[in-house]
C-alpha cells in the first residue's frame, strides 16, 4: 500500500489502546484543547499526543472538526434519506451520492433500504432538487424516502471507545 510520501509498505490492522481512549474521549469532551493540554491531563510528553492525533487522524479512527447547528447557520431543512439501491450497482451508486455535497452522512444499512443519508439544505426548492434531480437520477436507484429533522434535542459526540 502506498502511504503519503509515495513509497510502499504493508498496510497494518490497527486498533486503539487505553492511551489512544483516553485521548479521544478527552477530544470529545472539548475538541478544543490543544496538545500541551492533552499531555498534563494523561501525563504523557506533548510530542507523544502529537504523534497519536496524527495516527488516529490519518487511520481514520478520528476526526476534527467543529460541529454546528444547521438550522442557526441558516439551513431549513435537514434530515434523513431511506435508499433502496440495487445490490449490483451499490458501489457506483455510492460514488454518486459521495459527489452531492447536500449530503454529509451516507452509510449502506440492513433491510430494504439499504443505504441511509442525511442531508442539509436551505429551502423546499433545494430539497425538491436534491431528490429529483440529484439522487432519483443516478442508476441503480429504486426508492428514495424522507424523513425531516424537526428539533434537534441531543446531539451529543461523547460517547467514548469501545475501550471504556
Amino acid at each position: 500500500m502506498e502511504n503519503g510520501n509515495g513509497s510502499t509498505r504493508e498496510k497494518r490492522k490497527r486498533s486503539i489502546d487505553t492511551l489512544d481512549s483516553k485521548l479521544i474521549t478527552l477530544l470529545q469532551a472539548d475538541g478544543r484543547l490543544t496538545n500541551i493540554d492533552i499531555a498534563k491531563k494523561l501525563n504523557i510528553a506533548e510530542s507523544t499526543v502529537r504523534v497519536r492525533l496524527k495516527r488516529l487522524m490519518d487511520d481514520g479512527f478520528i476526526q476534527i472538526v467543529a460541529v454546528s447547528d444547521p438550522y442557526k447557520l441558516g439551513f431549513n431543512m435537514t434530515g434523513d434519506l431511506f435508499i433502496q439501491a440495487e445490490m449490483s450497482k451499490m458501489e457506483g451508486v455510492i460514488q454518486e451520492l459521495k459527489k452531492i455535497r447536500e449530503l454529509w452522512f451516507i452509510v449502506t444499512t440492513s433491510g430494504r433500504m439499504n443505504i441511509n443519508a442525511e442531508f442539509i439544505v436551505k429551502t423546499r426548492e433545494d430539497l425538491n432538487d436534491l431528490i429529483y434531480n440529484k439522487i432519483r437520477k443516478i442508476d441503480g436507484i429504486i426508492s428514495v424516502e424522507m424523513s425531516l429533522i424537526l428539533n434537534y434535542h441531543k446531539r451529543k459526540y461523547n460517547y467514548g471507545t469501545s475501550a471504556d
